[in-house]
């Protein structure tokens, strides 16, 4: 695991755009195979967003050999709900790239048999040839994902209920009522997430200095489903000194060591 430290969201979203488009250009340098992209919703990743999209629109990126797979979805919200993930990843991304529709999945949360949307969703990502790279959030209990405490970390796509907790967090979308946000919803699984080649986490915010702290330094738990991560060769959580808060001396500096030597 690697940990890029930066001294807030805006420095921490720019070096996760950028080291996505590096990956892209990298893979169709080499490659006529389309580059095979996770993405999440939420507040977190839009400066990443917007990033990429200023550099989509400067000619610097193209995302028209791009497939991209969302990490989850609401059951039961019109997917023009403007608190669907649906709606949020077209308004803050994909309204605004190159990318082909057909290219863009989003799991289904009114799909008449949610068990079947959820394998087949897991046979469209193999079939695609598995994620390059998986870009996703942290939440405030370490979740990825809906992948709540508790959730297995050999889970794959699957419907998920969502805790009270979580529920709570998310109704500053629904008015402040927590009444308002769906009880279910569709989510890959943590080990759709790490079956990746390369994850990358971003974590903004002293509200996720716990989750930071116990993904990087605690144990390896279903507790903390973000903790899988340090099973993987190639995961990087992203965070800004207020997110890093909870980390030891020690082991900021050793970060900082390593991104300093890979630079030489």
């Amino acid at each position: 695991m690697k940990v890029i430290i930066r001294k807030n969201s805006a420095e921490g979203s720019l070096w996760a755009a950028h080291y996505i488009a590096d990956r892209i250009k990298e893979k169709a340098a080499r490659s006529a195979d389309p580059f095979v992209l996770g993405l999440c919703t939420g507040s977190t990743p839009i400066e990443t967003y917007a990033e990429l999209i200023r550099m989509v629109k400067a000619g610097e990126i193209s995302f028209k050999n791009v497939v991209s797979f969302n990490m989850d979805e609401y059951v039961g919200l019109p997917k023009t709900h403007p608190e669907s993930y649906w709606s949020f990843m077209h308004k803050y991304l994909f309204d605004h790239i190159d990318e082909p529709a057909e290219n863009i999945h989003i799991l289904n949360g009114n799909a008449p048999d949610l068990n079947a949307e959820c394998e087949a969703y897991e046979k469209a990502i193999a079939a695609a040839g598995g994620f390059d790279l998986f870009l996703g959030g942290i939440g405030e209990d370490g979740h990825i994902a809906f992948n709540e405490p508790f959730s297995s970390l050999n889970s794959h796509t699957r419907v998920v209920t969502l805790t009270e907790d979580t529920r709570i967090v998310n109704s500053r979308f629904f008015n402040n009522d927590m009444n308002q946000v769906p009880a279910q919803a569709l989510s890959v699984g943590v080990a759709t997430v790490t079956g990746a080649r390369e994850v990358v986490i971003l974590a903004f915010g002293p509200k996720k200095a716990k989750a930071v702290h116990d993904a990087v330094e605690g144990p390896v738990s279903h507790m903390c489903t973000v903790s899988a991560l340090q099973l993987h060769e190639f995961g990087t959580i992203v965070c800004d000194d207020a997110a890093a808060s909870g980390l030891q001396e020690s082991s900021r500096a050793y970060f900082a060591a390593v991104e300093a030597a890979e630079k030489r």
